[in-house]
């Protein structure tokens, strides 16, 4: 690891850990998994941003805790499309994305029954950090194949050239580091 990035984020600070991406950019591991605090803290702000929506869709599964705490302030369900096809969905929605922090390409899914909640509804597009938008794009066809309409896409950080974007609502800009 090259060191650490210190931020505030909805009013805490905290410590990033630096992590190489390849051989000329680091960027800084924002991971909210077991950190309530900063999830409770974040949900409240970006509600106080997003426009009007009806459900939450939101990938697996670092926008997991996100979704639910601001499914839990708002009243409002939450949808997770997962990263495979499991055994209890019934004729899956599928697309594919290659994301910045993932090797490999992925897969996200819906089953026809979270493909049916969306429908017609006003959908907030939910994830923890936008850095390149191609996980936001797989959520944008989930939603759109589903018969939702989108309402919004947020996130708490927008890392590089997304902290440009005027079409997400984020908390705080997230730096590339380059070498």
């Amino acid at each position: 690891m090259a060191g650490t990035y210190k931020m505030t984020i909805a009013g805490l600070e905290r410590e990033l850990p630096l992590c190489p991406l390849n051989e000329k950019i680091d960027i800084a591991a924002f991971v909210m998994f077991s950190d309530v605090e900063l999830t409770v803290a974040v949900s409240e702000e970006l509600l106080k941003k997003t426009p009007d929506f009806d459900i939450i869709l939101t990938a697996e599964s670092k926008g997991i805790p996100l979704a639910y705490e601001m499914a839990r302030q708002s009243g409002k369900p939450y949808v997770v499309a997962r990263k495979s096809v499991k055994l209890y969905m019934t004729d899956p929605i599928t697309v594919t994305v290659k994301s910045i922090t993932t090797a490999a390409q992925q897969t996200l899914c819906l089953s026809k029954e979270k493909a049916e909640m969306l429908c017609g509804r006003k959908v907030l597009l939910l994830d923890d950090v936008i850095s390149t938008g191609e996980s936001l794009v797989a959520l944008e066809r989930l939603c759109a194949e589903a018969g939702g309409e989108i309402a919004g896409s947020a996130a708490v950080l927008a890392e590089g050239d997304a902290a440009d974007r005027d079409d997400i609502i984020f908390l705080e800009k997230l730096p590339l580091f380059f070498k």
